[in-house]
């Protein structure tokens, strides 16, 4: 294998190892998420300030006035203080989910989190990223090797026609390609 052959090969591995997740799924807006654990404590206490970290600083007196209004409404009653604290919690998950820039479909019940989910939140109440960072490090690895071995099998049919050279161009371009556009932006050109 000549050096000039192993820059397809090199880039697609690299494409692959950086190319960007999939959008995971919002843990944010549910009722067990962070978000929501926060705003029943913040009621709980009858303080607002632990929620107003999940919000920008334009939201904030939106936040605030929701806060306010649920701790008055509660005072009417069990079926008030359900009410109002759905009202507060789907305030403060709509107002979250914009700061991210994601839409808002509501707050889901929760509890069916994905596995990275539940691992990052241990290692932060641990307070160390190690097993983490294994996970992490072995899920990326078993996506370059997929990702690779496709490429690699493309390119080995890439000649015998124009249907397969395209499909060897796909897999190429979806990895090299966008790889390069994540190199660009997130690291600069520092070659």
């Amino acid at each position: 294998m000549t050096s000039r052959s192993l820059i397809p090969a090199a880039a697609a591995l690299a494409a692959a190892l950086l190319a960007p997740a999939p959008r995971a799924e919002a843990h944010c807006d549910s009722m067990t998420g962070p978000v929501v654990v926060d705003a029943k404590a913040a009621i709980a206490r009858g303080d607002v300030a632990p929620v107003l970290k999940w919000v920008s600083a334009a939201q904030e007196a939106e936040v605030r006035e929701a806060f306010r209004k649920t701790l008055s409404v509660r005072k009417l009653g069990p079926d008030a203080q359900g009410l109002a604290d759905a009202s507060f919690f789907e305030t403060l998950v709509r107002l979250h989910r914009e700061t991210e820039g994601a839409p808002y479909t509501g707050v889901k019940a929760g509890g069916d989190e994905p596995m990275f989910i539940t691992r990052l939140e241990s290692a932060l109440t641990a307070g160390t990223v190690d097993d983490f960072a294994r996970l992490v490090g072995e899920h990326a690895a078993s996506g370059v090797k997929g990702r690779f071995a496709k490429a690699l099998a493309a390119k080995k049919k890439a000649e015998a026609s124009p249907a397969e050279g395209r499909a060897y161009v796909a897999a190429y371009v979806d990895q090299v390609d966008l790889a390069g556009r994540r190199i660009v932006v997130d690291w600069g050109l520092d070659y």
